[in-house]
């Protein structure tokens, strides 16, 4: 069934939002630009995420983009342009990316990157973000931040609970950028997928979870995982014990251990 967007979407210029077999495709289309990111690059992607969240026909998530590049940071012309902006100015537009990482990471639907080219910087971060990331081997990642005198500060946060301080201080201190190999080896991406095989790959692994996996449990899982780190160990332990007592009681529970115990397979 085809998904109707609505005039915002249908208006996009850099961001393409489609549905094809249950999963959600937010597509970053400004190859010419490497895919980089600027406020209305940001805007766009927002926009995309709230509409997939909300949208009945999509079960999961593919971030991807067009092109070589999957996304090189902030666009050049862009980090000119805040050369001339003040602080309150500043922090508005820093405020903006990160509504964009936080709502990517407490999204109630799995995201899943698909990144088929280099991500730097801010590209690094999209990658990062994402719950479940499938690369190819040639892709270098890497925050490039501290070689021009920049802070990688919003993706500092996420990178801690992800991957850890010493990783995540290798990673923002040097500046490097990484193989795929190594930012599969600490953590940093989920999966490598030769470059002819990426898009089928990331389908089927898609799909699967779309027919064997819970939207309701996927969606409560990804929560506590968000939850979890904030809270000390007796808290956690509390928090996670009442979402294991209030999982028990719901519908999806109830038709996955019926099944179960039938020995009958499930569809979801």
């Amino acid at each position: 069934m085809e998904n109707l967007l609505t005039p915002e979407l249908e208006a996009l210029r850099y961001i393409q939002y489609e549905v094809q077999d249950r999963i959600g495709y937010i597509t970053l289309n400004r190859p010419d630009k490497r895919n980089a990111l600027n406020s209305d690059v940001v805007t766009e992607l927002k926009q995309a995420f709230e509409f997939a969240e909300n949208d009945d026909e999509a079960k999961v998530i593919v971030l991807r983009s067009a092109g070589e590049v999957f996304c090189a940071g902030a666009d050049l012309a862009y980090i000119q342009e805040l050369q001339g902006f003040g602080y309150t100015d500043n922090l508005e537009d820093s405020t903006h990316l990160m509504q964009l990482f936080h709502q990517i990471y407490t999204l109630k639907k799995v995201v899943i990157g698909q990144v088929q080219g280099h991500a730097l910087a801010g590209g690094c971060g999209l990658a990062a973000i994402c719950d479940l990331t499938f690369a190819v081997p040639e892709a270098k990642f890497g925050y490039t931040e501290v070689k021009i005198g920049f802070l990688p500060a919003i993706v500092s946060v996420f990178l801690l609970r992800k991957i850890g301080e010493a990783r995540t201080k290798r990673l923002l201190l040097t500046g490097d950028p990484i193989s795929a190999q190594a930012a599969l080896d600490m953590g940093l991406i989920t999966f490598l997928a030769p470059k002819e095989e990426l898009v089928a790959n990331v389908h089927a692994f898609a799909q699967r979870m779309c027919h064997e996996n819970s939207a309701q449990s996927m969606e409560t899982t990804k929560e506590m995982l968000a939850r979890l780190p904030e809270l000390d160990l007796e808290e956690g332990l509390r928090y996670a014990a009442q979402q294991n007592a209030e999982a028990r009681g719901s519908e999806d529970c109830r038709r996955g251990i019926a099944a179960f115990l039938s020995k009958e397979k499930i569809g979801w």
